[in-house]
């Protein structure tokens, strides 16, 4: 039930396949920002669903439903969903060998509920570098845990934001690449 409206907000940011992505980027060219010194950036989210910091996740999600005005979703109230991921969140267990583990940061790998977890936790830690690329006309998108972004600027600017984004948030760190091609 929270996916859809995942999917509505966060339309503007979200890469949902590599055709959304050619066009937006696309539409990129046509305002003429496709300059010969562009430089494109990759940057990987190292293991998001199993770093998703659980009590946090649980809190954005209720500041993302409250954001766009949700009090109910589907008849049922956000309190009572954030109880609903609670358990889901806090109350995995799994079996390795003869041990049972309780997973206690992250969630589930396959999980829908952990997907949209992800996305909406994401949504809410970029939106400084979305901010500075929509001011500077730059082009940002995001595929769950993969993101990809233009700029126009020196590589040292760049490389001095991406590793001041590795300190934005204990358990989101990323890899990244930039190149000109």
């Amino acid at each position: 039930i929270l996916r859809p409206i995942f999917d509505d907000k966060c339309k503007d940011t979200t890469i949902i396949d590599g055709a959304s992505l050619i066009t937006e980027l696309s539409k990129y060219n046509k305002k003429g920002l496709l300059k010969p010194t562009i430089l494109f950036c990759t940057f990987d989210i190292r293991n998001l669903y199993t770093m998703l910091p659980q009590e946090e996740s649980l809190d954005i999600l209720m500041a993302f439903l409250h954001a766009h005005g949700y009090r109910k979703v589907k008849g049922i109230s956000i309190d009572t969903i954030k109880k609903l991921a609670s358990i889901i969140l806090k109350d995995n267990v799994f079996a390795y060998g003869k041990n049972i583990y309780k997973q206690t940061t992250g969630g589930a790998m396959g999980s829908s509920l952990t997907f949209t977890l992800a996305n909406i936790f994401m949504s809410n830690w970029q939106k400084n570098i979305v901010e500075e690329q929509t001011n500077t006309g730059e082009f940002y998108g995001r595929y769950i845990d993969d993101i990809f972004m233009t700029w126009n600027r020196s590589e040292e600017e760049l490389r001095k934001l991406l590793d001041d984004v590795n300190t934005w948030h204990p358990n989101i760190k990323l890899d990244y690449k930039i190149g000109n091609s």
